[in-house]
């Protein structure tokens, strides 16, 4: 059968192919960078895969509509805000990703950005390579007197807060649905973490921390309206999806003073997000890479080939995300 991969942020795919040539498939590779729905339409349109695996690129109606015999749609990732799941079912179509491969790395890129924010790494680099060396303009902070708030405490979220409450002594306030539904307000759940709703998180922390999936209820959740009820003036971390985020109110806030900053591996707009966003002295961003270690890429790339292999010799996949009831 053929397998189409529409998009890959790394050099080749070396290990997919040779994955689905093991198994008696053929991969086929489009362009690595990410392309237009348009582009990914034409291509299912081409090739009539079987299976299509994607990072970032779109997987519109259209593009799942098109092949004559779809078995699934694998995501190189957690997310599925990129994917017509509800197309993917309606035909009989697996929709599966790798919802546990970065979760050291992601949980890490947080605690890393936190910490280049508090003690100034990015700032004092800066003073020092144009040629300024002046330790007495620091004004630092130690991280076990703050109060650090992580929203969603799924895999990602609650290593996070471990990390932090074990390894910094930082209090840490969490806030998810399942939380709020089974745990006390309050309530400490593990040495540290406390729960607590998004109202409290936004009036207590000194940092808070997104580890969200991107729904209709959760876009934009940082509006201006969320945003005004912060009180400490904290720095903002998303590391999740951009559009957790409102730009807008995002500069308004900074420019208001009512966030010491923002940093952000993920952006509304990315690949190229907003200028007067990025330009900023208080607005720390790295290009979607919490993801990214040598480690975490190799695991990435052959669990996702090997769940698509596995539905097309007619098994169920390890990580499906959905139901389709005719599913072949």
């Amino acid at each position: 059968m053929k397998v189409l991969i529409t998009d890959y942020p790394w050099p080749d795919t070396n290990i997919e192919a040779a994955i689905c040539k093991a198994a008696g498939h053929e991969l086929v590779a489009g362009p690595s960078a990410v392309s237009a729905a348009a582009e990914i339409e034409a291509l299912v349109a081409e090739h009539q895969p079987q299976a299509i695996m994607c990072c970032w690129a779109p997987v519109s109606a259209k593009a799942l509509q098109t092949p004559n015999d779809l078995r699934v749609v694998a995501r190189l990732g957690v997310g599925l805000d990129n994917i017509a799941i509800d197309v993917a079912t309606a035909r009989g179509a697996w929709v599966t990703n790798v919802p546990d491969y970065s979760v050291e790395e992601v949980s890490d890129h947080v605690i890393a950005l936190l910490l280049a924010h508090w003690r100034g790494i990015v700032h004092f680099n800066a003073e020092v390579k144009s040629g300024r060396w002046e330790p007495a303009t620091a004004k630092l902070t130690r991280t076990r007197d703050m109060t650090v708030g992580i929203v969603g405490y799924g895999r990602i979220g609650s290593l996070t807060a471990r990390k932090l409450a074990t390894g910094f002594d930082t209090r840490v306030l969490v806030t998810s649905p399942s939380l709020m539904r089974d745990r006390r307000l309050g309530q400490e759940i593990a040495p540290g973490r406390f729960v607590a709703t998004l109202d409290q998180i936004a009036e207590q922390a000194d940092a808070i921390a997104l580890h969200l999936p991107l729904t209709n209820e959760s876009k934009h959740l940082v509006d201006d309206a969320f945003l005004r009820r912060c009180r400490r003036k904290p720095l903002l971390i998303n590391v999740s999806r951009g559009a957790l985020v409102h730009n807008a109110a995002l500069i308004r806030a900074l420019d208001g003073g009512r966030l010491s900053g923002a940093a952000l591996d993920v952006v509304d707009g990315e690949p190229t997000p907003p200028a007067e966003l990025v330009s900023r002295s208080d607005v720390i961003m790295t290009p979607h890479i919490a993801f990214s270690s040598a480690a975490s890429l190799a695991e990435l790339r052959t669990r996702c080939t090997d769940d698509v292999v596995r539905v097309l010799r007619g098994e169920r996949p390890l990580h499906p995300c959905n139901s389709p009831a005719t599913a072949r």
